[in-house]
């Protein structure tokens, strides 16, 4: 009797699982079940510049495309190159496909330095003193053709660092800090 329980219940789990996994939408098990590459394309709104990367192959980042990006993000103003944390463009990678957007994204501003950061706090009060933009961990930008209020949406539902909302400036803030918002 004990031998039929054990039988029963392996295959109820095993029955249960395979059903699940049929639900799934195929799209979504693909994404489960194999490393994907994971491709930006953004627009540098200050400097005119434009750039298409594949940053990670589905196995491990492309150390040469990392270093593009680090360059399209560096400090303008200050002609400023930093390592950029790969996760910021996880996170960004994340939102576009949550977003099922492949538009450019229009990058406002990646990273600066310290000096930079304190000449636009001197401008504006919704500059931070320690800003995550100083350590290459933060972004604004908006995408192309999407409303900023769906931007802010995935991005909070992500729940993967700070989200600040600039309707007004018409941007948001993502960086790879803690999960908060503002």
């Amino acid at each position: 009797m004990d031998h039929i329980n054990h039988l029963r219940r392996r295959l109820l789990v095993f029955g249960t699982a395979a059903a699940g996994l049929a639900l799934l939408p195929g799209s979504a098990f693909a994404t489960l079940s194999t490393p994907r590459a994971r491709m930006l394309t953004l627009n540098n709104l200050h400097t005119g510049e434009t750039l298409k990367t594949e940053f990670f192959n589905g196995k491990s980042y492309d150390q040469s495309e990392l270093s593009r990006l680090n360059h399209f993000f560096r400090d303008y103003r200050a002609n400023k190159i930093t390592d950029i944390d790969p996760g910021l463009f996880e996170h960004l990678y994340r939102i576009q496909t949550a977003l099922q957007t492949n538009k450019p994204v229009q990058l406002i501003s990646g990273y600066r330095t310290v000096h930079t950061n304190n000449s636009l706090r001197a401008k504006s009060e919704g500059v931070a003193k320690h800003s995550y933009h100083t350590l290459g961990k933060a972004m604004d930008f908006h995408i192309e053709g999407t409303p900023l209020s769906m931007i802010r949406k995935a991005a909070l539902k992500l729940r993967m660092g700070g989200v600040g909302y600039y309707p007004r400036s018409n941007f948001v803030h993502i960086d790879t800090g803690p999960a908060r918002t503002w």
